[in-house]
């Protein structure tokens, strides 16, 4: 099986006056249908890795490859279709547009790829909302839902378009204890019965520990990248 991410001497290095790294030299694999914790203290360059490994950000060296694909070699409008088509996002804070309905939100990435029409685009935004338990929340606005529904529509629109790859950065990191363990349930679920590949950066490492294996950064650096039990 091919990995579907493989990352050689990733470094990211912001030009300040004294230029900060953010990211040295992480060289790593992720394969097909792993369910992926990214560790390490404040600072370490956990959402900074998740950004490069999700084309959100440009590496200052090194090589990734994404679905057999150099990075590297891509322009942006490239790197923007390989993220809409192959990838879907979820942060800490959802970032729902505030005047659009849960189901319209979820129709943005769908439209901006433009394989579906507008009634599909409804359907597949109510489908995905009903099987997270939010089939009564369609028309609602972001003001309307609670913390934990608002991230289960941020992963609803990560999904919209069907991608192998999810990457959550910190996405239970604002939620009480029974929303978080709901996300964790849905995340969890997506690897085992979809098949999806989730990475995910998290401070928690009780949530961790129930992930495939762990990466952890210490100062930029990959310090060790070890299965769990």
């Amino acid at each position: 099986m091919s990995a579907l991410i493989e990352a050689d001497g990733l470094t990211r290095i912001l030009p300040e006056t004294v230029p900060v790294t953010l990211v040295k030299d992480v060289s790593l694999s992720i394969d097909p249908g792993e369910f992926v914790a990214i560790t390490g203290p404040s600072g370490s360059g956990k959402s900074s890795l998740l950004y490069l490994l999700g084309l959100l950000d440009l590496p200052t060296s090194g090589r990734l490859r994404v679905d057999g694909r150099n990075c590297g070699e891509m322009d942006e409008a490239a790197r923007a279709r390989l993220r809409l088509d192959k990838m879907g996002f979820v942060f800490q804070f959802h970032f729902l547009l505030p005047e659009f309905s849960a189901r319209d939100n979820i129709a943005i990435p769908m439209r901006k790829l433009g394989r579906l029409t507008r009634g599909e685009i409804n359907d597949r935004a109510e489908a995905l909302l009903a099987s997270l338990g939010l089939e009564d929340h369609v028309h609602k606005k972001p003001f309307q839902l609670s913390g934990g529904q608002r991230q289960r529509v941020a992963v609803a629109r990560s999904l919209a378009n069907d991608p192998a790859l999810l990457l959550a950065d910190e996405p239970t990191g604002s939620l009480d204890s029974k929303s978080s363990e709901q996300v964790f349930s849905i995340l969890q679920a997506l690897v085992r019965e979809q098949g999806k590949t989730v990475l995910v950066v998290t401070h928690d490492m009780e949530m961790a520990g129930r992930m495939d294996r762990r990466i952890h950064l210490v100062d930029g650096m990959l310090a060790d990248a070890e299965a769990t039990d």
